[in-house]
């Protein structure tokens, strides 16, 4: 049996907001699959199980806010430690005595094994979806077992499931009679986790809003939006109406949580400078080869693909992080521990305010391609409130960019438990000699912040120039 505990998603977290279960009791889940959806000070994440089996019961009720490490649900783990793919009956009772003498030599866990037997009527569909995929499905009402998997092995995805949603929401307007429209509000009421949260918030009634999601799927835009019209069609003065009605409730729930937010990060930033010894260094690197490899690779490339300049940054940051590993871990019961491959803190700033810092896991190996791919998707996940547990806890070092708001210079602040920040500014044309001759080059300035107990300044110096020497030879990234 394994117990499923509110996980801390963060150096700065101390409770947690359960927002919703995306299983039920006898399900199955993998290792790995997104089960329930927790709600932090800084954003609503997707957190995995790190257990294989059947969900024996749900402890926590969404909505209930627990500490750190609280029993949220019990997990009946199977005795290899995977979950067997369904079957059909014929094939489910072949299987049950096998599993049954497997958990007879070790823990009676598989006394829990009903659950497959009693499901094994239920649709195939089953073998190919995740409880996040099913929960998606029955969000937007769609039935999995008409839907045709494109993923791995015949994996539904989530692509798969929002396309279905728009092919079965075209028909509806060539209906000739108007009843139709009358009983559609109820299939309509699809709601994701952060939007529900969103209108609990501000007092919104969802069975009147209008969603422009997949499918008719409510977002927190459509929310936001439902907010703000009862002021500007009020009655009386529509100005004061507008004030205190719209923006009123509004901005006071969105200045409450980004105040939250800002404390959460007050605390964590104060703990850093307060505990750790930074010591900082920077270094202008040229990027004229790193530039023209770019462009060229880019004409090869679709426009939605095409790499950008963070994209070489990070990578060189990662492999850096790699050949200098010293930077690259914790400090903890004072003493250094190095992480377990480079996994790449990326600093985004939020809509409306605040921060957070997703990983990019093994980085390193990334080519710089997918690694622009991945931060995309992290930047989009980030800013629509889907990030996963694991994301905001694997880093092993963090870069901060801010590039793009034409900051030249950033000397950041360490996030504890890890020993260096890697900053990275705008790349701008200057002024550079080479071989006697002084003519426009773009560079970048990067900054190092490191924590003097792990490291000293020397190996900070050679963190920056191996940046440098692999952004030389960027073919070779």
């Amino acid at each position: 049996m394994a117990d499923f505990l509110m996980p801390a998603l963060g150096a700065d977290m101390d409770e947690g907001t359960l927002l919703e279960w995306l299983v039920k009791p006898g399900d199955e889940v993998r290792k790995g699959e997104v089960i329930a959806v927790v709600d932090t000070d800084k954003a609503a994440i997707e957190v995995e199980s790190f257990a294989a089996g059947s969900i024996e019961r749900l402890i926590v009720n969404p909505g209930e806010t627990v500490p750190v490490g609280t029993l949220l649900a019990t997990i009946a783990e199977h005795a290899a430690g995977e979950i067997a793919p369904e079957a059909p009956p014929a094939s489910a009772a072949e299987k049950a005595p096998v599993a049954k003498k497997k958990s007879a030599a070790g823990k009676p866990a598989a006394k829990k094994r009903p659950a497959p037997a009693k499901r094994a009527t239920e649709p195939p569909h089953l073998e190919t979806s995740s409880p996040l995929i099913r929960h998606l499905a029955e969000e937007l009402g769609v039935e999995l077992d008409r839907v045709h998997g494109t993923g791995p092995g015949g994996a539904i995805t989530r692509a798969d499931v929002t396309a279905a949603a728009s092919a079965a929401a075209q028909p509806q307007p060539e209906q000739p009679t108007r009843p139709r429209p009358a009983a559609a509000p109820p299939a309509r009421q699809r709601v994701t986790p952060i939007a529900r949260r969103l209108a609990a918030e501000l007092g919104v009634d969802l069975s009147g809003v209008t969603g422009t999601g997949p499918g008719g799927t409510v977002r927190e835009a459509d929310v936001r939006q439902a907010a703000a019209v009862p002021a500007a069609a009020g009655t009386g003065t529509a100005g004061a109406a507008r004030g205190a009605g719209a923006d009123g409730p509004a901005a006071s729930s969105a200045q409450a949580r980004l105040l939250a937010m800002r404390q959460v990060t007050a605390r964590l930033m104060a703990r850093s400078k307060r505990e750790i010894p930074h010591y900082y260094l920077s270094e202008t690197i040229d990027l004229t080869r790193a530039m023209a490899w770019m462009h060229d690779r880019n004409r090869e490339l679709e426009v939605t693909e095409r790499i950008v300049p963070a994209a070489l940054l990070l990578k060189a940051a990662a492999v850096a992080a790699l050949r200098v590993p010293a930077l690259n871990g914790f400090w903890v019961d004072d003493r250094f521990w190095p992480g377990e491959g480079v996994h790449l803190g990326v600093a985004i700033s939020l809509r409306g305010g605040g921060l957070v810092t997703p990983a990019i896991r093994a980085a390193a190996d990334l080519p710089p391609l997918e690694l622009m791919s991945r931060l995309r998707d992290l930047v989009t996940r980030a800013r629509t409130g889907r990030l996963r547990g694991s994301e905001l806890t694997d880093a092993t070092i963090t870069v901060t960019n801010l590039g793009d708001q034409g900051v030249e210079l950033v000397y950041g602040v360490i996030y504890p438990p890890q020993v260096a920040l890697v900053g990275l500014g705008k790349v701008v044309e200057r002024p550079v000699a080479v071989d006697g001759m002084v003519g426009a080059r773009p560079v970048v300035t990067a900054t190092l912040a490191a924590d003097h107990r792990a490291t000293d300044g020397y190996t900070g110096a050679r963190f920056l120039s191996t940046m440098s020497e692999l952004l030389q030879r960027p073919e070779e990234m």
